[in-house]
């Protein structure tokens, strides 16, 4: 009997030694991990979300323009070490109830001088990349997918770590996004969804405070009611009454458990899950803004669409006798005014001819040459049979069906391209216009006609254009407005190292005068080509090419008219003086934010809008007056 019981109580002292053995292994190994997290062992340990995909550039949504964005695996494993440290400091138990305000905006702490910003940056371990003074590029860029770009709030005319404003990023959406900013319908809700995060990041910490069961039953009970009015509700309309008095009783128990040392590492993780949830958001909503934007601004609207399709099918339906024939001697007169106007377009194109008969002296002199492709041929013909404008005469050609010296012609738009650069601080986006391969062919599919007036079909005519066919051009080709916003210093990239005069303005499509003889003269079609060619090799992008070869193909033989005769920006600047815009002779809409489509600016649609028939049948079938 002694022997059992002796040999129990031997067996119970060594079962209850390996327990504080154990016991004490766990004190060590806890005492363990925070001094490895502290020497800087932690690196290798980063939430999935902070992670970011590695890329130079990319193009977003259409814009063509190159965007930098943040590539963290080029920081050094002392950079990384840095960042985190700092985000430790950030999230410090000792700091205000403010702990969010530098996740939600970093932006506040970039609008600095840019010495205070490189230091910073270099005490962050962030490299600050240099940033061109130009970012200009085709707008119909193809847009690459899957990279991660690093949102600011550039509401608040943030900056990103590149020093790039949002406008130097994504050009005229953020003029329009600042115009069309709504009120947030769930402020509330995210308030309660950032000060639920902070709370799940300390309740661990107290809960581990035997002295602090009262204010960890209070933390336990705001985080349940917090999720339960969260798992109901989306918007603020959707909350309780009674939910600005919860978030103060959270906000409160928050505020007690920062006055009481926790455990670092745990806030640390929950915080950090705060910030990259955060920051995902925000990328993928920055991302599908523009993105939408882009979609918006280049699909034809609905109505016109039908109208279109309409004009289409009722050409087939009901021939009608074709009078081509009967004016063709009108086509070639040269005693004429000659306008041509390239368009897809058909109530764009119908503004265009309308605003200039309206405003001409003599309407009877006016001939208009619609190029269209072959896809809107029929709907064009059929809409300007039916419409009558004064005495001017209207032909429309379908460049696909036109054989020129056995050649079949691709049909091209004037190509706009987005120049963006930064001035003092200030970024400025302006939109170039200029010819595409087809107007290189210009004397060669009106072989009989001296001189024609091009005009872009996003443009409105509010005087009388006569006088362009009295003008002496000096000898040069192209009569057009000078874009001086624009040196060609500024677009050298496109240029190379080819002569040319620094301090020249950049020329606009839109209104332009052609001397087609001194064109034919100097075989500035032959030119254009050689330049192409040239180009190609090198620019991957047919819309590049066309800048390049039309800047060097004009250059010396451009007659600057006055900037009375044009005012651009009416696509994309919503702060145009009124003076200018009753003053000018043609208004262009160069820019994304076209009269026709919704995104349109407002103010500027009713100059537009004047020339349209309203009356027509086919518009109000497809609901383009609603």
């Amino acid at each position: 009997m002694k022997g059992g019981g002796g040999g129990g109580v031997y067996s119970g002292k060594r079962r209850w030694r390996g327990l504080v053995i154990a016991v004490l292994g766990l004190v060590f190994l806890s005492m363990l991990v925070p001094l490895l997290f502290l020497l800087g062992l932690h690196n290798g340990f980063h939430s999935p979300g902070s992670e970011q995909q590695s890329s130079p550039s990319i193009g977003l949504g259409g814009y063509g323009t190159k965007i930098i964005i943040r590539d963290a695996s080029n920081l050094s494993e002392g950079d990384r070490s840095n960042h985190v440290d700092d985000l430790v400091k950030q999230f410090a138990p000792t700091l205000s109830k403010d702990i969010l305000k530098n996740i939600s905006h970093p932006a506040e702490n970039e609008t600095k001088s840019p010495s205070a910003m490189h230091d910073n940056e270099e005490k962050k371990g962030f490299s600050v990349t240099p940033h061109d003074d130009l970012q200009s590029l085709p707008i119909e860029n193809n847009p690459k997918a899957g990279a991660s770009v690093q949102i600011i709030d550039y509401a608040k005319g943030g900056v990103d770590q590149s020093g790039k404003s949002c406008e130097l990023k994504f050009g005229s959406y953020c003029l329009w996004r600042e115009q069309h900013r709504e009120d947030m319908k769930d402020s509330m809700v995210k308030r309660l969804k950032d000060n639920l995060f902070v709370a799940r990041a300390y309740y661990p910490s107290i809960a581990k405070l035997p002295s602090q069961d009262k204010l960890s039953r209070e933390m336990r009970q705001n985080i349940q009611e917090v999720e339960r009015v969260l798992s109901e509700s989306t918007t603020d309309a959707d909350l309780p009454p009674q939910i600005g008095k919860k978030l103060q009783r959270m906000q409160a128990a928050i505020a007690r458990a920062k006055s009481f040392h926790v455990d670092c590492n745990n806030v640390d993780k929950k915080l950090r899950q705060i910030y990259d949830l955060t920051e995902d958001e925000a990328n993928f909503h920055m991302r599908q803004s523009v993105f939408l934007y882009q979609l918006a601004v280049q699909t034809m609207p609905k109505s016109l669409h039908c109208l279109s399709m309409r004009l289409t099918v009722e050409y087939f339906r009901s021939p009608f006798d074709d009078t081509e024939a009967s004016l063709a001697d009108k086509y070639i007169d040269r005693a004429l005014q000659h306008y041509v106007i390239f368009s897809t377009n058909v109530l764009a194109s119908s503004v265009v001819i309308n605003s200039t008969v309206m405003h001409a002296k003599e309407s009877g002199k006016l001939v208009f040459h619609v190029l269209t492709d072959e896809e809107n041929y029929f709907a064009m013909k059929l809409w300007f049979f039916r419409n009558t404008y004064k005495e001017a005469r209207i032909q429309v050609l379908n460049m696909e069906r036109l054989d020129l010296n056995n050649q079949k012609l691709q049909f091209s738009l004037p190509v706009e391209f987005r120049v963006s650069r930064s001035i003092d601080a200030q970024s400025r986006t302006e939109y170039l216009s200029t010819f595409s391969h087809l107007h290189y062919r210009l004397p060669e599919i009106f072989q009989n006609l001296e001189k024609v007036v091009v005009l872009d079909d996003d443009v409105v005519v509010q005087q009388d254009l006569s006088t362009l066919w009295n003008l002496n051009m000096e000898g040069k080709v192209n009569a057009a407005v000078q874009f001086c916003s624009v040196k060609l210093s500024l677009l050298k990239s496109y240029l190379g190292k080819n002569s040319f005069n620094k301090n020249s303005c950049a020329w606009m499509s839109g209104l332009n005068v052609i001397d087609l003889v001194k064109w034919r003269e100097l075989d500035l079609t032959e030119t254009y080509q050689k330049f192409v060619k040239e180009v190609s090799t090198q620019e991957a992008q047919s819309e590049a090419v066309a800048l390049h070869a039309s800047l060097r193909t004009f250059q010396d033989l451009i007659y600057p008219l006055d900037g009375s005769w044009a005012l651009s920006g009416l696509g994309h600047d919503y702060n145009v003086d009124v003076y200018p815009i009753r003053n000018a002779a043609v208004l262009h809409y160069n820019g994304k934010m076209k009269p026709w489509l919704e995104l349109g600016i407002p103010k500027y649609k009713g100059y537009w809008k004047n020339f349209v028939n309203r009356d027509d049948q086919f518009l109000t079938d497809c609901n383009w007056n609603s």
